[in-house]
């Protein structure tokens, strides 16, 4: 496979901003001489503005990346469960607003997605490509099951408990197919969840109560751009069939699978996930990729579907 010679960055900037009253921090990592527009990194609710660092090898030689602790998530403000995802998107509109870029290739990842095309319904021209990964527009019946158990859980104090049911619920049973790195990336993940603090924890509760309360999906218009989505291979949590249904919805849309994966692709292959985001952002091709399957291409459905969530 073929990656992209590293280029030095020219910088890293971190922009504190508020938006309607609430804090929240981005992380700007320029690029002097890019082959394409900045890219906006929008990951789950358990990822902060850092966890794409690994990523940057690999893309920063390309574009600028953006990377945010939106309200109610990272080391941002404590947002109440009553401002849902509508509020989120017009937040990563203020940011772009706020640092002048006035259009970016979105990718979003897990909650990401959710927030990442709820931005693209209601500020289109900001969208140039879209690429979405571990996606689904409808809440799946195992997030649904595990939240009160979970949310139970943290609000007992049985961190250990609850970060063991996290890890069950993000990860694919080991029996089902290969998943590269499945063990070290379960141990990172139980690790990860074990040291959130008190506050971090209190933002993880509120986040479930949020999307909960408000679901993941409307069927408004999607911005007609390029676009893509895919899944892991054996990705349990948001399957492939979701990501089918959510390319589905999106005009122009392609998806894929990536192999020897589950829902923590980007994780599990962080390299190949970031050739693939790469290749898609700066339009060389992505048929015949040796770590995806064949890529598919879908068709819009009407926009009369019903809400899913």
């Amino acid at each position: 496979m073929r990656t992209a010679v590293p280029a030095a960055q020219d910088s890293v900037e971190e922009r504190g901003l508020a938006f309607q009253g609430f804090a929240y921090t981005c992380r700007i990592v320029h690029q002097s001489a890019p082959r394409t527009a900045p890219l906006l990194l929008l990951g789950g609710s358990s990822q902060n503005r850092y966890s794409w660092q690994g990523h940057e090898r690999w893309l920063t030689p390309l574009c600028t990346l953006i990377t945010v602790d939106l309200p109610g998530y990272g080391s941002s403000d404590f947002l109440p469960a009553r401002y849902g995802i509508d509020f989120l998107a017009d937040a990563v509109q203020h940011m772009l607003t706020e640092l002048d870029v006035p259009e970016v290739n979105l990718f979003g990842g897990c909650f990401g997605e959710v927030v990442g095309l709820r931005f693209a319904q209601r500020h289109p021209g900001s969208v140039r490509r879209i690429v979405f990964a571990g996606a689904a527009i409808r809440l799946p019946g195992l997030y649904t099951d595990a939240v009160p158990r979970v949310s139970h859980a943290l609000e007992q104090g049985d961190i250990e408990g609850a970060a063991e049911r996290l890890v069950q619920l993000f990860m694919s049973n080991p029996g089902i197919g290969k998943v590269r790195r499945h063990a070290a990336v379960a141990r990172l993940l139980r690790r990860q969840f074990m040291n959130q603090t008190p506050d971090e924890l209190r933002k993880a509760v509120e986040h479930n109560t949020r999307l909960v309360t408000h679901g993941c999906y409307e069927p408004l218009p999607v911005p007609d751009v390029p676009s893509l989505v895919f899944t892991g291979e054996y990705d349990s949590l948001c399957t492939p069939q979701m990501g089918r249904e959510l390319a589905a919805t999106m005009p122009s849309a392609r998806f894929t699978t990536v192999k020897e994966t589950d829902h923590l692709v980007t994780v599990e292959r962080s390299q190949e996930s970031a050739d693939l985001i790469g290749r898609f952002c700066t339009d060389r091709p992505i048929d015949g990729l040796p770590y995806c399957t064949p890529v598919e291409s879908s068709y819009a459905v009407p926009l009369t579907a019903p809400r899913p969530c």
